[in-house]
């Protein structure tokens, strides 16, 4: 049993890797036929090429003009964190009131959801008209782009909690501020951590765009020099840091969330 349950557990990691070798293949059948110049689709070892001298600190540029390919990379996750932990948590806050009040709901989930339909650069620049260039605009830019779908995923997942749970820690004695933080919360976390997966993901593509305002210390900084260049090796090294990055990330969360709701997807 034990034998069969270790298969099935590698199966995934297999199918996963021999996708990403054949994805590799192909892009290399591709440079070889030779479809798109060089300058257009440089093969998989020019992109390593550039990650082995964007990582080096001593090749007389400091990595790529200046800063490493992990400081950059750094630099990015950190305004990512900070803005995503702040999207989170007005978001959890705002999403509670929504679930728990609903004529707060009524009037506040239209402006959520048209924040949430706009894409970052709309905003961006009115971002920069009131705070600057500096770090402040880049931060929030993701917070706003981050706290939307917490919140909807929140306020959704508050009011499909079971209203029995509700009643019973009610009956028990709990105060309403002891019913939300033993039975709503807990009972609502599944949701909720996937609604962070989703401000993730979308504070990470909105990273690039907030690092087009004086962001040249960050991976988007790295992208965008490399494209006024015509770099290709460089900037495909920045999107595949940003993806990869991204999913390992992702794939945290999903841990996470297995491990505060290990019922889910077994009832």
């Amino acid at each position: 049993m034990a034998h069969n349950g270790s298969r099935r557990g590698a199966y995934p990691v297999l199918a996963r890797a021999g996708a990403v070798l054949a994805l590799l293949a192909l892009w290399e059948l591709l440079v070889l036929a030779e479809f798109w110049p060089p300058v257009v689709l440089p093969g998989p070892g020019q992109v390593w090429d550039a990650l082995l001298a964007a990582s080096d600190a001593g090749n007389g540029q400091g990595g790529y003009a200046g800063s490493t390919l992990a400081e950059r990379l750094g630099v990015s996750l950190r305004r990512v964190g900070y803005g995503t932990a702040y999207g989170v948590l007005v978001g959890v806050a705002l999403g509670l009131v929504m679930g728990l009040v609903p004529p707060v709901r009524a009037v506040v989930e239209p402006f959520v959801t048209f924040l949430r339909a706009l894409p970052p650069l709309a905003y961006l620049s009115l971002l920069v008209i009131w705070f600057g260039i500096d770090e402040e605009p880049k931060v929030y830019l993701l917070v706003v782009a981050a706290f939307p779908p917490v919140a909807v995923a929140t306020a959704a997942a508050v009011t499909g909690v079971n209203r029995q749970y509700v009643e019973a820690a009610h009956a028990l004695g709990a105060s309403r501020l002891g019913v939300v933080t033993t039975v709503v919360l807990p009972a609502s976390a599944p949701e909720i951590l996937t609604g962070v997966r989703l401000a993730v993901g979308v504070a990470y593509s909105s990273v690039v765009a907030a690092e087009t305002v004086n962001g040249a210390d960050g991976i988007g900084g790295m992208v965008l020099n490399a494209q006024r260049y015509n770099q290709t090796a460089v900037v495909l090294l920045g999107l595949v840091v940003i993806g990869v990055t991204g999913l390992l990330i992702d794939t945290a969360i999903l841990a996470l969330q297995r491990a505060v709701s290990p019922w889910r997807g077994r009832a």
